[in-house]
């Protein structure tokens, strides 16, 4: 009994750091390792954060044996919440970057290039031991890498870059080319060394954002104020923030008017007016006057925190093109040592060529079949788009995201919030059967608590007038892209689309009203009692300030816009003229999925909508991207989000996406272009063993520049 209730026993969350992970490559070498182990399930790798999840049953395996395993592979393991029911953040220490030289590849290129400076000394002193000495500087660096290439093997990676190293650096010893050995260890630790930097590059980017909220919040508790750490914040507190002070959390203000400078968040270039009611959010900057703020999120989940988790989450996936290399590496490094076996030994057998000479080449095609800048040719340069794109505003959640938006063929749009401002306000309110203030304050019942920009609206004009709303009985039901029905005191009453109103026995007379309104771009809701029309409410949502020059400019990189909305032809027809855009008008819900459907047939679509009532079109879409500065919605809704909050970020979504695939395309270039030239100059004996490893550290270095100039995008 007792044995069973063992066995039965739950496996719980561990959670740690690695570090020493640098690429994709690093991610898949330590999850076979782990998957080999039993009780180990659920393994979730990020590399881009150096951390790792798996569910453990500790009556299998100890954490001991986990940590022990990591280490072998030549990884540093820290635990960040021991066995837990759920993951940790890191915090600002974990996340610290060591210095280059504290480093497993720092520490070891710096002894090996000790270890080869001390050989040179001793080959000028006594000649005779130059080999010996050289030995000894290609055993030190060679020992750990055949250490971890042996553990690699034996965990279901045969065929790493440590495999490909430990068989150059033991062939060209048992050659005599200890010199070269060591040099190629020594260069092997910098290439090493030099990923590293990259990836500490990419995550310095995210580090950025962490920076921005302040580490105490000056919190006002029965009339004083006192400093608290902003971990302690609690929803609901009365936050204090002075001029120049940056907001220490997510939350709405309920005194005071200033200024706050929002560029670190939603990269807004411009200071943005704040007064009562309005929301600001955690890393802004308050200008010029004092605000008290009622705090909306806690530290752990404001709009910083749930960016940095997104997008720390975005580089740990992998994208289409960085799967496909990791699959191509996989076949590509056995068939390299394949074919430099063929090397070594084709010549000598076949032709009676001299065994040194193509031993000699044959290594040094090994060396330069060696795949790190191939490997790390696609994730460096999505991490760095990512992060390039998270600091000004652009928030993509996936390298597969990051890459479709440069391969759009047409862009769709929602209207309301969208491609206008989102704040319709009633401009007409025609009454056919009582007063106009009856109408209004009837419809404003059957909206009340709702969420949609028209029953806001209409409700805030009935409020704004000072009506007695009636009150409803039992709530509101909606049938949605027609009407939305409450009862009231006089029976059930509708707001409803003027189509609907036909479709129940609208009179001839009421379509007449409603034309007028809608040539002239309006939104019109008839008001139903009993399926009676009783007024029309007109309602117009003005164009945001730069939809135009958003959509033109989006026409200029040659894609296809559309605006895909419910209104009626004429308010449709109105928009498009004004905007420069094809129209799709009077489409329910469901027609909008068809309407993306058969766009998707001249290939890939984008669906840009303001993230609240678009989610079904949003992902039916290849690319959904939402609207909204910061919200909750907007952030978990689609695949990306626009905290800018403005169409001309569509465009720069779109111009980030191609400069990244740009940039991928031109990794890979360099890195299979340079292994082209020196494999063809080390057959005809060019190329010497350290010239070999180092095409391919060079071919590291051009490809880690070329990534990390996209930090710089604008």
């Amino acid at each position: 009994m007792e044995s069973s209730e063992v066995a039965a026993a739950p496996a719980n969350a561990l959670n740690m750091r690695v570090e020493g992970m640098d690429c994709s490559a690093c991610a898949i070498k330590v999850e076979s390792a782990l998957k080999r182990l039993p009780g180990v399930s659920n393994i979730s790798m990020n590399y881009s954060t150096e951390t790792l999840s798996v569910r453990l049953d500790e009556n299998r395996t100890s954490q001991e044996v986990i940590e022990n395993k990591i280490r072998a592979l030549g990884y540093t393991p820290k635990a960040l919440s021991g066995i837990s029911s759920g993951a940790s953040p890191l915090n600002d220490q974990e996340r610290g970057e060591q210095p280059w030289w504290k480093t497993r590849s720092g520490a070891m290129a710096v002894s090996v290039a000790a270890a080869i400076a001390i050989a040179f000394a001793m080959s000028i002193v006594r000649p005779e031991l130059s080999f010996w000495a050289y030995g000894a500087a290609a055993l030190l660096g060679l020992v750990p890498v055949a250490r971890r290439a042996a553990v690699g093997a034996l965990s279901g990676t045969p065929f790493s870059i440590e495999t490909l190293m430990t068989v150059a650096a033991s062939g060209a010893i048992a050659i005599g080319a200890a010199e070269e050995a060591a040099v190629v260890l020594f260069l092997f630790a910098v290439g090493e060394l030099l990923e590293r930097v990259a990836a500490g590059r990419a995550r310095a980017g995210i580090n950025t954002l962490i920076n921005l909220v302040p580490r105490t919040a000056r919190i006002e508790e029965a009339g004083q104020i006192r400093e608290v750490p902003v971990e302690r914040l609690c929803l609901g507190e009365i936050a204090v923030v002075r001029p120049g002070d940056r907001v220490p959390s997510d939350g709405e203000v309920i005194e005071g008017q200033s200024e706050v400078d929002e560029a670190p968040v939603t990269g807004e270039s411009v200071p943005v007016a704040k007064g009562v009611g309005d929301q600001v959010y955690a890393g802004s900057i308050n200008a010029n006057g004092a605000l008290r703020l009622r705090l909306t999120h806690t530290a752990t989940d404001n709009t910083i925190a749930r960016i940095i988790h997104l997008v720390e989450e975005a580089q740990g996936s992998r994208a289409p093109t960085a799967r496909f290399i990791d699959r191509f590496s996989a076949t590509y490094t056995p068939a390299a040592m394949a074919v430099a076996a063929l090397i070594i030994v084709g010549p000598p057998l076949f032709a009676g060529a001299d065994w040194y000479t193509w031993i000699y080449r044959g290594l040094a095609t090994l060396l330069i079949a060696c795949p790190c800048a191939l490997v790390i040719s696609t994730p460096s340069a999505i991490a760095s788009g990512l992060a390039a794109g998270a600091r000004r505003g652009l928030l993509i959640k996936g390298g597969a995201a990051l890459e479709t938006l440069g391969k759009v063929k047409t862009i769709a749009f929602d209207k309301t919030g969208t491609l206008t401002v989102g704040k319709p306000k009633v401009t007409d309110i025609i009454a056919i059967e009582g007063t106009e203030d009856d109408v209004l304050a009837k419809a404003a019942a059957v909206e009340r608590g709702s969420s949609h920009p028209l029953g806001v609206s209409i409700t805030a004009a009935a409020e704004a007038r000072g009506l007695a709303i009636p009150q409803s009985f039992g709530g509101s039901t909606a049938v949605p892209g027609k009407a939305v029905t409450a009862r009231l005191k006089e029976g059930f009453v509708s707001v409803s689309s003027p189509r609907y109103a036909a479709e129940v026995g609208a009179s001839a007379e009421v379509s007449a009203r409603v034309e007028p309104l809608e040539a002239e771009g309006k939104t019109v809701v008839v008001i139903l009692l009993s399926k009676r029309p009783i007024g029309l409410v007109a309602l117009r949502d003005e164009p945001r300030e730069d939809a135009a020059s958003g959509l033109t400019c989006l026409n200029a990189l040659g894609i296809r816009t559309v605006l895909l909305t419910g209104d009626n032809r004429r308010t449709g027809a109105a928009i498009g003229r004004a905007l420069g855009l094809e129209v799709q008008s009077e489409l329910l819900p469901e027609a909008k999925l068809a309407a993306i459907n058969d766009l998707k047939k001249t290939g890939p679509v984008a669906m840009i909508g303001d993230g609240i009532n678009d989610a079904p079109a949003l992902a039916t879409a290849d690319v959904g991207v939402a609207m909204g500065s910061g919200t909750d919605v907007a952030l978990e809704t689609a695949e990306a989000a626009l905290l800018k909050n403005r169409v001309l970020g569509v465009a720069e979504l779109v111009m980030l996406s191609r400069a990244t695939l740009a940039n991928i395309w031109q990794n890979i270039t360099i890195a299979l272009g340079l292994k082209a030239v020196f494999l063809i100059s080390t057959v005809f004996g060019v190329t010497s063993l350290w010239m070999a490893i180092l095409a391919d550290t060079g071919a590291t270095v051009l490809v880690t520049a070329n990534a990390l100039r996209l930090l710089r995008w604008r």
